[in-house]
């Protein structure tokens, strides 16, 4: 075993250990009554999402002192370390506070500012997703996406059809959307663990930030398939998503950019 595989067992075991304790704090608070406040941004948050992060930080924190952190509710630490946990607790906070079980906590660790290791958790319905780029296993078990050849056999999945129409124009996702077998709204970090399971072909999102896309970056390569930002650039320092396997993948940019 090379270093490389040494490390990524250590991370991937203590990524799970972050994610199945943040899950065990988001599950007391779901379908409860919330308390919800709005950010600058106008999204909303919740005593649960700030609960989750706290508990990871203090984790990496006793765990790794030397390794920064990047998460969605509470900034940024020490992000020049050579490992950087990003954090975000409850990707889907909308559907969380609707008490919708489509959401889940999504982690990536990055190493030199490259993300070697991604989590998609859903404590609700108990689904641990964890990829390395190599390789993805849903509850310990290897995963795959399928390897779809034709949209018109394809199911197609994103999270907001006002933000895309608002930042990339509705033209393009409707002949794509009219080119599909199947298209549902089944968004968020949810919507990527169906892709990486084999459920669904073809994943967007118009609008990201870093702990959004960060950690499906190495769980879409792991389970076979390709990942870009909406007009086909390297994600890592991107703001939008289109996944698809790699033949799909190619019909999907040449549609959403004519």
């Amino acid at each position: 075993m090379n270093d490389t595989d040494r490390l990524a067992g250590e991370f991937g075991r203590f990524a799970k250990r972050l994610a199945l304790a943040a899950g065990e704090r988001i599950r007391d608070h779901f379908q409860k009554e919330l308390v919800i406040t709005r950010k600058a941004d106008a999204s909303i948050v919740t005593q649960a999402d700030r609960e989750a992060e706290l508990l990871m930080r203090e984790l990496i924190h006793s765990e790794y002192p030397s390794h920064g952190i990047l998460g969605e509710e509470f900034g940024r630490e020490n992000e020049g370390a050579e490992h950087v946990w990003v954090l975000d607790p409850i990707d889907g906070t909308i559907s969380f506070a609707h008490g919708s079980p489509l959401f889940a906590t999504l982690i990536a660790l990055l190493r030199n500012g490259q993300p070697i290791l991604g989590v998609i958790h859903n404590p609700v319905l108990s689904e641990l997703c964890i990829g390395d780029g190599k390789s993805t296993t849903l509850n310990g078990k290897p995963v795959a996406m399928r390897q779809v050849k034709n949209l018109a056999e394809a199911t197609l999945l994103a999270t907001d059809i006002r933000g895309i129409d608002k930042r990339w124009g509705k033209e393009p996702f409707e002949r794509l959307m009219q080119q599909t077998a199947v298209f549902r709204t089944w968004g968020d970090a949810y919507g990527y663990l169906m892709l990486a399971a084999g459920r669904a072909d073809i994943m967007l999102d118009s609008k990201m930030a870093p702990w959004d896309i960060l950690p499906l970056i190495p769980i879409i390569r792991g389970a076979g398939g390709v990942i870009t930002t909406w007009t086909g650039d390297d994600p890592v320092s991107g703001d939008s998503c289109v996944a698809a396997g790699a033949v799909l993948h190619r019909q999907v940019l040449e549609i959403l950019n004519p």
